[in-house]
């Protein structure tokens, strides 16, 4: 039987099997498999040639027994109601693993923004805001970005919401500009909460830092941000690609210059390097390596091809359940997403924090606190997968559904 890649179905078998292995009531675990709203809306644009768009978006509230709801804004042509549905619920076990007072959100638009001018994007963005105005709020639901969406789109989604609300209202958004509210640190917070827990995974493993290779899939934010800060701690980054090809050179690449060729284009007008696929790049043998670009690229077909020691899921869901199982009796350590990039919701939680209180921290108070949640869940999380003998995913789960299921009892809700 094929293996489903359907993201929904996933991540309801994830919370499934998590919800098992804690002996979870079932009417509990039905509740956490499934967003507790979803909200469907279609809202008129003009272009600048003046036709009349309708685009259509959703936003999906997973559980908020915990707090507010918390997730990104994507805008992509293949966005579905599923994906944001699943998104939702993974956000959901992120915020709950590092232990953020939230539920999980998430939001996307049907669109390509590659082939809107920045009128039109700021429209669309306006646009969706409107439409789903009643269900956000600081203490309803905080967006954020996602795929496609950046601090500029959250400054004008922060000032729709604002202007229907009649007063500034910064909390309701986060990744926003620092001008009006944004937090510093949150442009690297993503990758540096995934340094932080590979630099756990390998003192764990025994492995040592200096020298040790890497290979990174994708030079997004992300993917570019992880090479700089591990290449800066002294390892090999031997491997990195963007959508139109991959760069190796086993003496370990110059991550400054490929950011430099990055920003000019793609990574095809890189020098001195041997070219390599995607595909490739994954399968190449080094001590860590980092998906940062798509999901369902590690699946049943080429997981036992992979020969990291290390996989830490920068992306969302690079790794599918029966890929994570092939891994696991191989013996790698899979560091999960939830885990390996909550360092970018943790950054959120911080500018949320700032804004409500309107008491803004330094760069290094934001990378110190940011440690102080992040090592900390690391270790909860492998002891418990440990204990269990089980997949840190699952470990990650079950630490996140237990604390969802304890706040809805408390609440009376089950």
């Amino acid at each position: 039987m094929a293996e489903s890649l359907n993201s929904y179905v996933i991540a309801q078998r994830q919370v499934e099997e998590a919800a098992n292995l804690l002996g979870l009531e079932p009417h509990v675990t039905e509740i956490l498999k499934r967003p507790r709203r979803v909200l469907s809306v279609s809202f008129p644009v003009r272009m600048d040639d003046g036709r009349i768009v309708v685009f259509d978006g959703y936003r999906s509230q997973h559980n908020d027994a915990m707090g507010p709801g918390k997730g990104g804004i994507r805008f992509h042509p293949q966005v579905t109601v599923d994906e944001v549905k699943a998104l939702s619920m993974w956000m959901t076990i992120k915020c709950q693993v590092v232990g953020l007072p939230y539920g999980g959100a998430k939001g996307g638009v049907v669109c390509d923004p590659r082939t809107m001018s920045q009128g039109e994007l700021e429209r669309v963005s306006r646009g969706f805001i409107e439409a789903i105005a009643q269900i956000i709020g600081p203490d309803k639901d905080i967006p954020a970005p996602d795929v496609y969406t950046n601090a500029t789109v959250m400054g004008w989604m922060m000032d729709t919401y604002s202007r229907l609300q009649g007063t500034y209202s910064p909390a309701v958004i986060t990744g926003k500009p620092l001008s009006i509210g944004g937090s510093k640190g949150r442009d690297e917070a993503t990758a540096r909460g995934c340094v932080l827990t590979v630099l756990e995974a390998m003192k764990e493993r025994g492995l040592p830092v200096q020298g040790a290779s890497v290979a990174v899939q994708g030079f997004g934010n992300a993917g570019r941000t992880a090479a700089r800060l591990l290449a800066e701690a002294g390892m090999r980054v031997v491997a990195v690609s963007d959508s139109s090809t991959g760069v190796y050179h086993d003496g370990g690449l110059d991550i400054a210059q490929l950011e430099r060729v990055k920003d000019a284009g793609s990574l095809r007008g890189a020098t001195g390097v041997s070219f390599i696929t995607n595909e490739e790049l994954l399968e190449t043998p080094v001590d860590v390596l980092i998906p940062a670009a798509l999901e369902n690229v590690i699946t049943a077909e080429n997981a036992g091809r992979i020969r990291a020691q290390i996989v830490a899921e920068a992306a969302n869901g690079p790794v599918t359940p029966d890929a994570d199982a092939i891994l696991f009796e191989k013996g790698t350590l899979v560091i999960p997403d939830v885990l390996a990039n909550a360092g970018g919701v943790t950054v959120s939680y911080f500018e949320w924090v700032q804004n409500l209180t309107h008491s803004y921290w330094s760069r290094e108070e934001v990378y110190a606190k940011l440690a102080d949640i992040i090592v900390p869940s690391y270790h909860e999380v492998s002891d418990l997968a440990r204990e269990h003998g089980t997949t840190m995913r699952m470990g990650a789960y079950m630490i996140a559904l237990r604390r969802a299921a304890d706040a809805m009892k408390a609440r009376g809700w089950v």
